[in-house]
């Protein structure tokens, strides 16, 4: 009896697999959407924000899990070591994706053989924005306020070798600062801290900072992308007055290499039709973020293109991380 008992379990066992790994049944069961940093970040506010258009088009619950650390490098590996059944997916984002290479001297995943691009989600530009206590309106006002106090000024970051950290070196090499950097874990942590005026400045990712500078609680001095933010015209761009000096950020989904193309489809129609919800592109762009929801072949030719260019500024940086 105890046998033919767990016969039968090990048969249900094996045939509700059978339909979790199925691409035609997918998605029977809740889809985990794993975000690579604490949060408070952009790619948290993201990733919730999508959850919640993303399960109607699924049909299934979308949970959000924070698996921060190692500049992203643990969640990016949490995933790439998944099954790659379309049940666990990442918010991928530059520093787990394409600067993390260049800049750790041992990597526990690689990028591009583990993971699989599924869709572009949002184009996003990187505000530098100060604690209203420093006496400066403009980028120019601050590299003179900064150099009148060498190494006395500090910028903040989500963590060494982030997006922040290596902004902020490039920011010093391009202007004579030496503003000293302080890491943080997290983008959240980070920007309390700039709040509460424990540092002076930060450049991070826009939808993080913005809704504190239209509080007041932040000074916007620039954006840091080639063309003012369609959310904040009035906000003039560093190279404007600091030449050269130009990036963008971005978010995407992807999941582990060996996921099926079918699920992968799957994913991606139900992934850019929520994108193109009124409700979620007003609150994306009001945030200053730009909806994408390109092709999986778009996604990894950019993937391919900023992994070459952040490995540029790494090295120009002298940065790196063990």
């Amino acid at each position: 009896m105890r046998k033919m008992f767990m016969l039968a379990a090990a048969c249900l066992l094996a045939a509700a697999s059978a339909v979790h790994a199925d691409p035609a049944a997918y998605p029977a069961k809740p889809v985990r959407l794993i975000v690579p940093f604490a949060p408070g970040g952009s790619t948290d506010v993201l990733a919730r924000l999508l959850a919640a258009a993303l399960a109607p088009e699924l049909g299934q619950p979308v949970i959000v899990e924070n698996k921060a650390g190692a500049g992203g490098n643990i969640g990016g590996d949490y995933v790439a070591k998944s099954a790659p059944d379309g049940y666990t997916l990442l918010i991928a984002a530059a520093g787990p994706t394409v600067i993390n290479p260049s800049l750790y001297t041992k990597m526990p995943y690689d990028p591009a053989k583990d993971l699989r691009p599924v869709t572009l989600l949002i184009q996003e530009p990187n505000l530098m924005a100060i604690n209203p206590k420093i006496p400066a309106k403009t980028v120019p006002e601050f590299i003179a306020y900064a150099k009148s106090r060498p190494k006395e000024v500090s910028f903040g970051s989500a963590g060494n070798g982030s997006p922040s950290h290596l902004a902020g070196e490039w920011f010093n090499q391009l202007t004579g600062t030496t503003m000293v950097h302080v890491p943080y874990k997290g983008t959240g942590p980070a920007m309390n801290d700039l709040l509460a005026g424990q540092i002076a400045m930060m450049i991070d990712n826009m939808p993080a900072l913005w809704p504190h500078v239209q509080s007041g609680r932040l000074r916007a001095l620039a954006v840091s992308t080639d063309k003012r933010a369609t959310a904040a015209p009035e906000v003039p761009t560093v190279a404007e007055s600091v030449k050269g000096f130009s990036f963008g950020a971005w978010k995407g989904l992807m999941v582990p290499a060996a996921t099926p193309t079918a699920i992968v489809e799957r994913l991606h129609a139900a992934t850019t039709k929520a994108l193109e919800k009124p409700e979620l592109r007003q609150r994306l762009l009001a945030l200053g973020a730009e909806p994408v929801g390109n092709t999986p072949a778009q996604f990894a030719e950019l993937i391919k293109a900023d992994t070459a260019s952040w490995a540029a500024l790494v090295k120009s940086t002298g940065t790196k991380l063990d």
